[in-house]
């Protein structure tokens, strides 16, 4: 009897920390997905690439990120260059002045392309707050749903924004996500990674992007709507024509 009792402890001690393993936090899916995307090669690389015929440039002057959209035509050549919350606009190299309305919508316009295009880098931020929803099944794969939000420090003009993801649980990776927004009437979106490719060791992916008409629905059961096909294709993102460069990477 005592040796009966013996191993059904230690049955259960092993199912409890084989239990533990598997429930990773938010905070441990989110740095292994960076881990296996890119990893440092976030910090110590210069990434362009190009988004609806304009160019997109991602660069770091040490803890300082600085991100940059440029636009060619005939006659002009337009650079807007965005870090710390700082919008300049540059027309043939001479810095025009723009209205402050005009900058922040332009500096969270290039913010925004940049955000998608390297996630899930950024996800570490320091205003981003990250809760964990449990594992779910999307299109017969199994997923860590995790909610993000953030701070209202440093957590940009959208800080009330509310975001989910859904990480692989076997490869990691944030094949969909969701937000909801509050401009221009507001509204949510859903998207589903397609493509996926590493570039000189960093993971890009273009979106199907998803919209739903039922407002009512809660963006954290917009997943549920995806798999009984209620949403609506809007568009497509896709990234063109990247480049990573390494040289200065150590």
């Amino acid at each position: 009897m005592k040796r009966l009792i013996v191993i059904i402890g230690i049955l259960i001690l092993s199912a409890c920390k084989s239990t533990t393993k598997d429930q990773l936090t938010a905070q441990q899916v989110v740095d292994k997905s960076i881990e296996v995307s890119g990893g440092a090669l976030y910090e110590n690389t210069t990434r362009s690439f190009t988004f609806r015929n304009l160019i997109y440039i991602s660069e770091n002057n040490g803890d300082q990120q600085i991100l940059k959209r440029i636009s060619v035509t005939e006659f002009d050549t337009v650079l807007d260059v965005y870090s710390n919350q700082e919008f300049q606009r540059f027309v043939n190299d001479t810095l025009i002045r723009i209205e402050d309305s005009m900058a922040i919508k332009y500096g969270n316009s290039i913010n925004s392309v940049h955000y998608f295009a390297n996630l899930p880098y950024g996800l570490n931020d320091p205003a981003v707050k990250k809760e964990m929803l449990g594992k779910v099944v999307l299109k017969e794969k199994s997923y860590h749903k995790i909610k993000v939000t953030f701070e209202q420090e440093n957590g940009g003009e959208d800080f009330d924004d509310t975001y989910v993801y859904w990480f692989n649980t076997k490869k990691m990776t944030p094949d969909y996500l969701s937000y909801e927004f509050h401009t221009d009437g507001g509204g949510m979106r859903f998207r589903e990674a397609f493509n996926e490719r590493y570039v000189n060791g960093i993971r890009f992916v273009d979106y199907k992007n998803y919209k739903t008409k039922d407002l009512n629905t809660s963006i954290l059961k917009i997943d549920s709507l995806f798999e009984a096909g209620s949403l609506e294709l809007l568009s497509k993102i896709e990234l063109e024509d990247i480049k990573v460069n390494r040289d200065n990477y150590n």
